[in-house]
């Protein structure tokens, strides 16, 4: 099985790359448009972390840039009728932080933009999703994971600010973090302590 590949980026379009190895074998790689995004220039040097899929008729090559993308596509593909044409339409949308939070919250509709994806479908990954949730770690730096503390009062404390104005990609890792640095927040205490984080970042 392909584990790892290394070698200069002969090409590179919306399905995936062509990846030339020092020995000179091309091998064409699928990849996430999130991949794809943060390529190099053609020519240039790109190491991959590789998924094998042995089929019947085909072998087909996932790559990915960091270790842990590829580790999320294989716990997304472990899911029951998900397979990885659907896995990677996900991670072209949602890296693992919000995927961790969608599980979370069992957020049905954000799920269901991904194309192919139907709120029946999306209920079902869901629903699995959320066995294998602690698996979704984040792929660089310290980003926030889903919130230790009482799933309601982070619920409310989301519902919260967004009544006040705020847009959810602003304040869902501010509120994150807030609830991983102190758990036993209630979510009038999280709405607060997420408002001097936004006053903090804007003065």
């Amino acid at each position: 099985m392909i584990a790892y590949l290394q070698g200069e980026l002969l090409s590179a379009d919306e399905k995936g790359l062509v990846l030339l190895t020092p020995g000179g074998v091309g091998y064409e790689v699928a990849a996430p448009t999130s991949v794809l995004a943060k390529l190099p220039g053609r020519g240039k040097e790109v190491r991959l972390y590789v998924h094998t899929q042995v089929a019947e008729k085909a072998i087909d090559l996932f790559g990915f840039l960091e270790a842990d993308d590829l580790d999320l596509f294989r716990t997304l593909i472990s899911i029951d009728k998900l397979g990885p044409k659907k896995a990677m339409a996900i991670l072209s949308m949602f890296d693992a932080a919000h995927l961790r939070e969608i599980a979370f919250r069992e957020d049905v509709t954000t799920l269901s933009t991904v194309p192919g994806i139907g709120p029946k479908s999306a209920k079902q990954i869901l629903w699995n999703l959320k066995d294998k949730v602690d698996k979704l770690t984040p792929v660089t730096g310290k980003a926030p994971s889903a919130p230790q503390g009482p799933q309601g009062e982070y619920l409310d404390a989301l519902a919260g600010l967004k009544g006040l104005g705020y847009g959810e990609d602003e304040i869902r890792p501010m509120l994150l973090e807030t609830f991983d640095d102190e758990p036993d927040l209630d979510a009038a205490g999280a709405i607060r302590a997420v408002l001097k984080k936004i006053n903090a970042a804007r003065s």
